[in-house]
């Protein structure tokens, strides 16, 4: 019998584990008995780490699928891409390297209140991950709402254009309602608990 696919959630840019979609899919697999198959990583914010570290779960994992959120969902662009995985993309950051420049310096993480800075080279290695066109749009879902504050929901819609699209009205960055939204990323990501 073939294993079942896991889920790897890729946080977003200065988040954690302990964010709140990451809080809602924990219970869900944790009542559904199959904690094992969600990886919460707490990624490095160089993003040479942590796409080295997201490539060595998906490396461990086995069958896995990718949900990435914000920046995550920009590292979870490629890894589809080179991984030949499926992926649901909630409100992804498409070129972060135009957006984060401002944000050189010290940085708190959101959750943990952990300081760190923000090294601009960076930058340059976020464009390494850059996938200037999508080879595979079946395997990628755009979950994006217009109310998000952080990022232009059009440049994800644009950018996805022939890939699987959710676009809500209103909402925010952090994607209102997304428990609601967790059986369609599921069962798209081909994840049964």
């Amino acid at each position: 019998m073939a294993p079942e696919t896991s889920l790897l959630y890729i946080h977003g840019f200065n988040s954690s584990p302990a964010s709140h979609k990451a809080g809602l899919l924990r219970e869900m697999f944790e009542r559904a008995g199959c904690a094992e198959r969600l990886i919460t990583p707490a990624l490095p914010p160089s993003p040479r780490q942590a796409m080295a570290e997201l490539d060595a779960a998906i490396a461990s994992a086995g069958p896995v699928a990718l949900l990435g959120s914000s920046l995550g969902g920009f590292y979870a662009t490629w890894l589809a891409e080179h991984h030949d995985l499926k992926a649901v993309l909630i409100n992804p950051a498409v070129r972060p390297w135009l957006l984060l420049d401002k944000y050189t310096g010290i940085q708190h993480n959101y959750h943990t209140g952990e300081a760190w800075e923000f090294d601009p080279a960076w930058l340059n290695e976020l464009k390494r991950y850059e996938v200037e066109a999508i080879s595979q749009p079946e395997n990628l879902l755009l979950l994006t709402q217009t109310g998000d504050e952080t990022l232009n929901w059009e440049d994800g819609w644009d950018y996805h254009g022939d890939c699987h699209r959710y676009c809500g009205l209103g909402g925010s960055h952090g994607f209102d309602n997304f428990d609601a939204f967790i059986p369609l990323i599921l069962r798209f990501c081909g994840v049964k608990i």
